[in-house]
């Protein structure tokens, strides 16, 4: 395309955005196409930019997240230091139910709008219901508690939202059943149980490296939409020493950006909220509003973090949201 027709493309894909229109498969793997180092990718930051404003009303807020267990998976995922197969996993562990509550407690005193449990795949549901209750019981405030644990049917669906639970964390993750050892059906199915559900469900179009093609990753974002995703947003795959992956580089902020902006254009106002991770500043420029503060089990490294995950805090979220013009917004 010439500069020209890009612009026309982008500012078309805008007003499309602001009139509540979701972009199409076509329109999507176009905007992805654009060089994100070029000025081109400029403008599409800042059309999403604009329209993040308009659709969230310029509020930005706080994902916490709280690994739970830390221990070997079997399922040895080709990017997860959990894998059982990479031998990262040295000591297993598992917080209590009283500094999960501490931790909680603390997240949502500071602004956290949800708190993520983060479980591992293998994680007893029963368990987990329990871990639900306890949290409602002894936490008080507006905050939404969100699961992002293994798969799931109708049923649990619907015990998951009778304990108060709100959302669920669930995706397809790109060339899941190459890189994962999960059946993409399976996890279709868990959406679909979603989908028929209270329950709201975020998906992020993850974990984006440099290997993964623009038809790929309009393909996995498209999958969110049609299980009506209600958050969106991007998460960029981290290399780990030890994993399949560690020999491919991570994409650069610039490409994480621009993913990010095409996935706030093409959401329309079904999916109003956008997250970046690991946290950007650009891309919160082009973008996202929402960024996650994680602590505990990470799939993303190795050991257990007993902090913020590379001292990202609640403190230096808000700064963030700030400098990109935002006002920080912890739940109504």
């Amino acid at each position: 395309m010439s500069v020209l027709s890009n612009t026309d493309f982008i500012m078309d894909a805008k007003e499309r955005a602001l009139n509540g229109q979701k972009l199409d498969r076509e329109s999507i793997i176009g905007l992805l196409e654009i060089d994100p180092d070029s000025r081109d990718a400029e403008l599409l930051g800042k059309a999403a930019r604009e329209v993040a404003g308009y659709v969230t009303g310029n509020r930005a807020s706080v994902w916490a997240s709280i690994g739970v267990d830390y221990r070997k998976c079997a399922m040895s995922c080709n990017f997860c230091s959990f894998g059982q197969k990479w031998g990262l996993v040295e000591q297993e562990s598992e917080r209590s139910t009283e500094e999960i509550i501490g931790l909680i407690d603390n997240f949502v005193s500071r602004g956290a709008r949800w708190v993520t449990l983060r479980t591992t795949q293998f994680y007893g549901f029963d368990k987990l219901i329990q871990l639900i209750r306890d949290i409602r019981s002894s936490v008080s405030g507006d905050y939404e508690i969100v699961v992002n644990t293994g798969e799931f049917d109708d049923e649990k669906a619907m015990t998951l939202a009778d304990a108060r639970a709100q959302m669920v964390y669930h995706t397809l993750r790109l060339r899941e059943g190459t890189d994962t050892k999960f059946k993409p059906e399976e996890r279709l199915a868990t959406l679909g149980c979603v989908k028929l559900s209270p329950l709201g469900l975020a998906h992020l179009v993850e974990p984006v490296g440099i290997e993964h093609t623009n038809e790929e990753i309009a393909d996995v974002f498209m999958k969110g939409m049609e299980h009506n995703a209600i958050l969106s947003g991007v998460m960029a795959r981290v290399p780990l020493p030890g994993t399949p992956l560690a020999d491919r580089a991570q994409i650069s902020e610039k490409r994480l950006a621009q993913i990010v902006a095409v996935t706030r254009l093409a959401s329309g106002h079904q999916a109003p909220n956008i997250c970046v991770h690991p946290p950007s500043p650009l891309a919160i420029q082009w973008g996202a509003n929402i960024v996650v503060v994680e602590t505990g089990a990470i799939p993303r490294d190795t050991g257990d973090c007993d902090r913020e995950w590379h001292e990202f805090d609640m403190n230096t979220a808000k700064d963030r949201f700030t400098s990109a013009g935002y006002t920080f917004f912890s739940g109504e």
